[in-house]
C-alpha cells in the first residue's frame, strides 16, 4: 500500500497520452471534460494531471489527504522545500554508534532493499541528500548529518525525511 502522497504522485506522473483515459476510467468527471482535459498539449497536460490525482486521491484516502499531498508535492518540487507531511523513516541512535555509511542508512530506514541497490542508485546518481548530490556509497553518516531531520532524495520522484527516533 502507499501512502496518500506516494499514491497522489503515482497518478501525477502518469503518462500525457493516459491522462484522458484514466480521467474517464478513475473519475466521476464528465466524459467531454474528460475528453477536454485528455487533449491538452505540453505544460497544460500537467493540471490535467494534477486533477487526475487530486480526484483519484480524494475517492481513496479523502478529499484532505489529497489536498496535502498537492500541496507537499508543489512544497518539495517547486519551492525546494522538505515536505511538511513526507514519510518519516526513524534510525535508531545506537545504529549510528558504531558508525554508518550512507548506502547501510539506505537499507537501515528501508529506503532500499540491499546494499547492492543503495550502492547502484549512488553510482547512478540518484541519491540526494539535503537537495546535495551523493556519489560516494561509503560517506559516513552520524547523528549531526542527521540532527533534526535528514531529506532523502531517491531519484526525482521519492522522498522521505530521516530522523533519529
Amino acid at each position: 500500500m502507499l501512502s496518500p502522497y506516494e499514491f497522489w504522485q503515482f497518478w501525477r506522473n502518469t503518462t500525457d497520452a493516459d491522462v484522458g483515459r484514466f480521467l474517464k476510467l478513475y473519475t466521476e468527471l464528465p466524459v467531454e471534460e474528460c475528453d477536454r482535459l485528455g487533449a491538452l498539449q505540453g505544460s497544460e497536460i500537467n493540471e490535467a494531471k494534477v486533477l487526475l490525482a487530486n480526484e483519484v486521491t480524494a475517492m481513496l484516502h479523502g478529499p484532505d489527504a489529497a489536498a496535502s499531498a498537492q500541496a507537499t508535492a508543489r512544497e518539495v518540487f517547486e519551492q525546494g522545500g522538505a515536505g511538511g507531511d513526507l514519510e518519516v523513516a526513524s534510525i535508531g541512535a545506537d545504529a549510528l554508534v558504531g558508525g554508518m555509511t550512507v548506502a547501510q542508512l539506505l537499507v537501515q530506514t528501508g529506503i532500499t532493499a540491499s546494499g547492492k541497490e543503495a550502492k547502484r542508485l549512488i553510482a547512478e546518481g540518484g541519491l540526494r541528500l539535503n537537495n546535495e548530490p551523493v556519489s560516494d556509497p561509503q560517506m559516513a553518516v552520524d547523528a549531526a548529518l542527521i540532527g533534526g531531520g535528514l531529506k532523502v532524495s531517491v531519484g526525482k520522484k521519492k522522498h522521505r525525511m530521516v530522523q533519529i527516533g
